[in-house]
């Protein structure tokens, strides 16, 4: 099925003993824009109840500029990632995060509802490509026994742009006004494109690369027949149902991120400002979730392969039970308690579905296959996820829609179990392939 012959890593370490110091500093840089990135997406969040009085808007509405962002990401990943590895992923990596900086400068700028859609869709064509590429420059300089781990602190550090983007955000709209948060979270990503640019280069990351990675990663964009790479991203059942299974376990965060300022705001009479700070708590509680999820699986896995799809369904069907009694108890201390736990795993299965893509796709693929995954991730979770919440609460009121968003993961569950059935008969057939075209 594949035409070249390189490692496909599976569960396995790799030979690598140590992680060198500046790999650590490329983690942080590429977390750091990761964080900008989120907190331009999501201090939209912050000003939902501001735009709504300014502009006298639905609910439909404001879960649309939520959604145009995650649904252009959806779109436009692949393509943005397969001409990533063309060009070259960081100079890719520094144009997306100068894109997203500026366009969220024009949200401070707009005049009216159709100007923010506008601005907000090009915050999402800036942002389509990076999660992709961001986390295949990641991967491939650290050891392939980390990366449920890497994948789920990387991804977290989406969550943890969005507790910034959302608190700092309405604090800043609640001193300046709304414009100033959009404003201030623009300049914050222009400044760290500035650094990334300085700091980090194809050919410093090239000698931490193995050598067949290096060049395969940087050449299977041009060398590789589209034909040769769908079969590469698409070759199993297992990694298909990681795709699936991500996707649509992510529509709880992003539903319950964009509208629980909105819920806090309604039900508990929080203003503006202290809803964006009291929903930001939930975002980090699903941030730290997703780390320990992810390093739990880590470790879980060591001696069982199968056992990082258990813990991908496990989380999910905790995060169902817990989200489905919270939002049904009558509001008050406790019922954000509960919320807040069930939030903890709501993206639980991130780190292990990144780690089995991986394991399942070829190195020289990855930038591609992550595409893929956020391609999976946007259109069946994070696209539709706020808009139709709020297309929902329009009808049945908000409490109402959020108490239907828990089934997503229950589907997820179902998919990850499929996966888990077929998974170490895909992991020994592509290493036969393996062994096929080596030969």
């Amino acid at each position: 099925m594949f035409t070249h012959a390189e490692p496909l890593t599976g569960d396995v370490s790799t030979t690598r003993k140590g992680v060198p110091a500046y790999a650590w500093v490329v983690f942080v840089l590429t977390v750091g824009l990761l964080l900008s990135d989120y907190m331009s997406r999501q201090v939209l969040n912050a000003v939902f109840p501001m735009l709504k009085a300014a502009w006298h808007l639905s609910d439909t509405r404001l879960g649309s500029l939520s959604s145009v962002v995650a649904l252009m990401v959806g779109v436009l990943t692949f393509p943005l990632s397969v001409l990533a590895d063309r060009w070259g992923r960081v100079k890719s990596i520094v144009l997306m995060a100068a894109m997203w900086s500026l366009a969220t400068l024009g949200c401070a700028l707009a005049t009216n509802y159709g100007e923010m859609l506008l601005a907000r869709a090009f915050v999402g064509i800036g942002e389509a490509a990076y999660g992709s590429v961001g986390i295949a420059v990641v991967l491939s300089i650290f050891p392939a026994r980390l990366r449920a781990t890497l994948t789920a602190a990387f991804m977290a550090g989406g969550a943890f742009g969005s507790v910034l983007g959302m608190a700092l955000g309405g604090a800043v709209a609640a001193h300046f006004g709304w414009r100033a948060a959009f404003g201030a979270m623009a300049a914050l990503g222009i400044m760290l494109v500035v650094f990334y640019r300085f700091a980090i280069t194809e050919k410093r990351l090239a000698p931490l690369q193995p050598a067949n990675v290096g060049r395969q990663a940087q050449g299977a964009g041009v060398c590789m027949s589209l034909r040769t790479l769908i079969q590469g991203l698409f070759s199993t059942k297992s990694v298909v149902c990681a795709y699936v299974g991500s996707g649509i376990h992510l529509l709880v965060p992003a539903a319950v991120w964009a509208w629980m300022p909105s819920f806090l705001n309604r039900y508990y009479g929080m203003p503006a400002g202290k809803a964006a700070m009291g929903a930001a708590v939930f975002v980090l509680a699903t941030a730290f979730g997703m780390v320990v999820c992810g390093n739990l699986a880590d470790r879980l896995s060591k001696h069982a392969r199968e056992r990082k799809w258990s813990t991908a369904v496990a989380f999910c069907l905790i995060c169902f039970v817990l989200l489905t009694i919270g939002f049904r108890m009558p509001a008050g201390p406790a019922q954000l308690v509960v919320i807040g736990a069930g939030m903890f795993f709501c993206a639980g299965a991130t780190g292990p579905s990144g780690a089995m893509v991986a394991n399942l796709t070829p190195p020289s693929i990855h930038a591609s296959a992550f595409a893929t995954l956020t391609l999976a991730n946007n259109l069946l979770g994070l696209a539709p996820a706020a808009v139709l919440t709020g297309i929902v609460a329009d009808r049945i009121g908000l409490l109402g829609a959020l108490q239907l968003v828990p089934f997503a993961p229950l589907v997820a569950a179902v998919a990850f179990f499929i996966g888990k059935r077929n998974y170490g008969v895909d992991l020994d057939r592509l290493s036969a392939l393996r062994e096929q075209a080596g030969s």
